[in-house]
């Protein structure tokens, strides 16, 4: 396969599917105040801005790699069509074949609500259909407060959302976000954390 200039195009966010099994739906509320904070000549160049990365896949499908709480966001909003960047063509490829690649190159994410990690045959097959994951709105919000760097780690923040299962009670994260997300941030400063990517504590 040949690296070559993204392919831009405009796809029915109906039309995506999704590499991962869930997103934090407080992570996708929040997106969709912004988006409705712009005026109609900013939401365009939004969009033209924020590009939804894609693998072109069997049946020519597009399958999203990044954004999933953008694409979900601006869906509820009642955005029809959004640009897609073709990052690989892999529609010539089985089914199986496909999630394997998808699987070594970092592509897919497939751990439920609970980060347990299923079949690839389990990941829903629309945007609408994602589950709420409370821990990846956790982990968004953690790093929004300074609790680790944005890194380009490939699904970085489910990582964080992972060491936070382990630490944080999810009826904290209910009952009262604040207190959780000091908890969480308490955590994140640890030496504990340090092996996650982004992690910012202080060294020893």
């Amino acid at each position: 396969m040949t690296l070559r200039d993204p392919l831009l195009k405009p796809v029915p966010i109906a039309d995506l599917r999704p590499t991962q099994m869930t997103v934090g739906y407080r992570e996708v509320e929040e997106k969709r105040r912004r988006w409705r904070e712009h005026d109609a000549d900013k939401k365009a160049a939004f969009l033209g801005a924020h590009m939804i990365p894609t693998l072109l896949g069997p049946k020519k499908r597009h399958y999203v790699i990044d954004h999933h709480h953008l694409a979900r966001a601006l869906q509820m909003e009642g955005v029809e069509n959004v640009l897609v960047t073709v990052v690989a063509d892999l529609h010539k490829l089985d089914k199986d074949a496909f999630w394997t690649v998808c699987d070594h190159k970092a592509w897919a994410h497939p751990y439920d609500a609970e980060g347990v990690r299923v079949g690839f045959g389990d990941i829903p097959k629309a945007i609408a259909d994602l589950a709420d994951d409370p821990y990846r709105s956790l982990a968004g919000e953690l790093r929004r407060a300074g609790g680790f760097a944005k890194d380009t780690t490939p699904f970085s923040e489910f990582l964080w959302a992972d060491f936070l299962r382990r630490n944080v009670k999810a009826k904290r994260i209910e009952s009262d976000f604040s207190q959780a997300l000091e908890t969480a941030m308490s955590h994140a400063k640890s030496p504990d954390a340090a092996y996650l990517p982004g992690w910012c504590g202080p060294a020893e």
